[in-house]
C-alpha cells in the first residue's frame, strides 16, 4: 500500500527534522526542502499528496509559493507561520492554503490537522463522484468532476482546488442559497467570523474565470447561489 507523501518546505532545520520524524512515525513518507526554489523542484519530483509550507523562507515568501502551487497543482497546503495576527492568517487562506498552524506548535496538532485535511478532501471527492454525472455542461462550459477539469470554449480553465470545490458545491444544489458560513464549513472545514471574506474572494475569482457573474449570484445579506437557468 502506497504511503501518503508529504513535502515539508521549511528552512529551520530543527523544525523540519522534527516534522519529518514525527510524520514518519505516523506512517507518512516525507521529504524536506529548505527553500522555496528547492521546494518547487521537489514538488515536481516527489509528487506529494500534501504540502507543509513555512510562511517565511530565505529566498521567497511562502505566500508566493502558495499562490504558484495552487495555480498549478491540485494539492492541499498546511501553512506554518509565526504570525498570530488574524489578518495574516486570512491572507494565507485567501491565496489557497487549506489550513494554518502557528509556531510554536505541538506535533500532535500538526498530525491531527493533516489527517483532517486529507479526510475532508477524500470525503468531498467521494461525494462528488457519487452525486455527479460523468460530465456537467452549461453554456460553453464543460466540467468533468472525476478529473476535476473545467473547460470553456474548449480551453482549460485553471481553477484552484478551492474554486473547483466551490463550483461543485453550488452546482450540486442549483437554486439553493448557501450562507458564507455554510460554504466556509463545507469547503474549508471550519468557521469563524473573520474568515467570511475568504469565501467572497474565491467567489469573485470563480465568476471572473467562468464569466458567470449572472449565474453565481449574490443573495444580499445571506450568501450565494447558482441559478437554475443557465441558458
Amino acid at each position: 500500500m502506497n504511503r501518503t507523501k508529504i513535502l515539508i518546505i521549511e528552512d529551520e532545520e530543527a523544525i523540519a527534522d522534527l516534522l519529518a520524524y514525527g510524520l514518519g512515525r505516523e506512517g507518512f513518507e516525507t521529504r524536506i526542502a529548505g527553500s522555496g526554489t528547492d521546494g518547487l523542484r521537489e514538488l515536481q519530483q516527489f509528487e506529494p499528496d500534501l504540502l507543509v509550507l513555512d510562511w517565511m523562507l530565505p529566498d521567497r515568501s511562502g505566500l508566493d509559493i502558495c499562490r504558484q502551487v495552487t495555480a498549478q497543482y491540485n494539492i492541499p497546503i498546511l501553512m506554518l507561520t509565526a504570525r498570530s495576527d488574524i489578518t495574516d492568517k486570512i491572507l494565507g487562506l485567501e491565496v489557497g492554503a487549506d489550513d494554518y498552524i502557528t509556531k510554536p506548535f505541538d506535533l500532535r496538532e500538526v498530525v491531527a490537522r493533516i489527517r483532517t485535511i486529507l479526510r475532508r478532501l477524500a470525503q468531498a471527492q467521494q461525494a462528488v463522484e457519487e452525486a455527479s454525472p460523468s460530465v456537467i455542461g452549461f453554456r460553453d462550459i464543460i466540467i468533468s468532476p472525476a478529473e476535476r477539469l473545467v473547460t470553456k470554449h474548449g480551453e482549460t480553465v485553471d481553477l484552484t482546488p478551492k474554486e473547483f470545490d466551490l463550483l461543485m458545491a453550488l452546482l450540486g444544489a442549483r437554486g439553493k442559497i448557501f450562507t458564507r458560513a455554510e460554504l466556509l464549513q463545507f469547503i474549508w472545514g471550519y468557521d469563524f467570523p473573520g474568515d467570511m471574506r475568504t469565501v467572497d474572494t474565491h467567489i469573485q475569482r470563480l465568476r471572473k474565470k467562468l464569466d458567470a457573474a449572472d449565474l453565481i449570484t449574490t443573495v444580499f445579506g445571506i450568501g450565494y447561489k447558482f441559478e437554475k437557468r443557465t441558458d
